[in-house]
C-alpha cells in the first residue's frame, strides 16, 4: 500500500487528468500552428534558385532579411499596407459602430437590419472586389454615372494612384464594417437597459448616455475587433488584387501581394518565406500593443 498522503495522490491524479485533457488540444495547436510558422522561419534561412530548383535549399543565414531591407519594393509595398491599416481600421470601426447602434434599435421586426449586416461579412472577398471594380469603372462604373449628376466629370479611379487607394479603401470599409458591427452588436446587448433608465431619470442627453455608459461598457467588444481587423488589414491581398491586380504600376501592391508575386510568380521561396516572417512579426506587435493598452486600462479600471 502507498505511503503517499490521500491528498497528494489525489493531487496527482487530477494533474494528470488535466494534462490529458489538455493534450489534444496541444497536439492540434502544434500541428496547426507552432509547426508551420518554424517551418516557415526554417525555409526564410534558406535560398533556392528558381532557375534550378532540383538542386535543392542552401543555407543563406539571415541573407534573406538583409535583402528585405535593402528591397525598395518592400519598403513600397509596407508602406501600402501600413495606410490601409490607418485608413481602414478606424473607418471600418466607425462606421461599425454607426451600423451597430442602429441595429440595436427597438425595431419591431430586427431580422432585415441583422441581415443586411450578416450580407456583406459573408460576401467573398473577391466578390467584394469585382463588385467595386465595377461601380469604379471609367465608362460603366455607377460612381462615375453618380458624379456626372451633380456635374463633376468622370475620374480616372483605375489609373490614378491616388483614386486607386481611395476606391481600395472604400471597398475595404465596405466590407468590413459589417464584421465589426455585428461584434460590436453583440458588446451592445450585453449592457443593461437599467443604466439608460437611470441616466435619463437624472436628465442625461443621448450624447452623455453614449459617452459616459455605451462607450465605455463596450470597450472590450472594440477592443477584439480593432485586433481581428487589425490583422485583416495586415493580411490585405484579395479586394487590392481583385479590383486592380497591382495597378497602376505597383501602386496599390500591399505585402501580402509582394509575398504572393515572389513566391508564386518568381518561385524565389526563401526570400517569399522571409517576407511572410516579417509580416508575422509585424502582426505580433501589432497584437501585443492591443494587448498592453488592455491590460494597462483593465489596471487602471481595478484601482479605481
Amino acid at each position: 500500500m502507498s505511503d503517499a498522503p490521500v491528498s497528494t495522490r489525489r493531487d496527482l491524479s487530477e494533474r494528470t487528468l488535466g494534462a490529458l485533457l489538455l493534450a489534444p488540444a496541444a497536439l492540434l495547436l502544434l500541428v496547426i500552428v507552432v509547426y508551420p510558422i518554424a517551418t516557415l522561419f526554417w525555409n526564410s534561412l534558406h535560398t533556392v534558385d528558381p532557375n534550378n530548383p532540383q538542386a535543392g535549399e542552401t543555407w543563406s543565414g539571415a541573407a534573406n532579411y538583409l535583402r528585405a531591407f535593402d528591397d525598395d519594393r518592400f519598403w513600397h509595398s509596407t508602406w501600402n499596407t501600413v495606410l490601409y491599416i490607418v485608413v481602414t481600421v478606424p473607418g471600418s470601426l466607425l462606421v461599425g459602430l454607426g451600423l451597430a447602434l442602429l441595429a440595436n434599435r427597438p425595431f419591431k421586426v430586427k431580422w432585415p437590419v441583422r441581415l443586411g449586416l450578416l450580407l456583406p461579412w459573408a460576401l467573398p472577398l473577391v466578390f467584394a472586389g469585382l463588385i467595386f471594380r465595377w461601380f469604379f469603372e471609367y465608362n460603366t462604373g455607377v460612381v462615375n454615372d453618380w458624379l456626372a449628376a451633380v456635374g463633376i466629370e468622370p475620374l480616372q479611379w483605375l489609373s490614378s494612384p491616388t483614386l486607386a487607394f481611395c476606391a481600395i479603401s472604400i471597398a475595404i470599409v465596405w466590407k468590413a464594417s459589417s464584421f465589426m458591427a455585428l461584434m460590436l452588436l453583440a458588446g451592445l446587448q450585453t449592457i443593461p437597459k437599467s443604466l439608460y433608465e437611470a441616466a435619463e431619470v437624472d436628465g442625461a442627453s443621448t450624447w452623455q448616455q453614449f459617452v459616459e455608459i455605451t462607450l465605455p461598457m463596450l470597450r472590450p467588444a472594440i477592443f477584439v475587433a480593432l485586433i481581428f481587423r487589425t490583422m485583416t488589414a495586415i493580411q490585405t491581398f484579395d479586394i487590392p488584387f481583385a479590383i486592380f491586380g497591382v495597378g497602376p504600376g505597383d501602386s496599390t501592391e500591399t505585402l501580402a501581394m509582394y509575398i504572393h508575386k515572389t513566391t508564386l510568380d518568381f518561385l524565389d521561396f526563401g526570400y517569399g518565406s522571409a517576407l511572410a516572417a516579417l509580416m508575422f512579426v509585424l502582426s505580433m506587435v501589432a497584437t501585443s500593443g492591443y494587448l498592453r493598452y488592455t491590460r494597462r486600462g483593465a489596471g487602471r479600471g481595478s484601482d479605481e
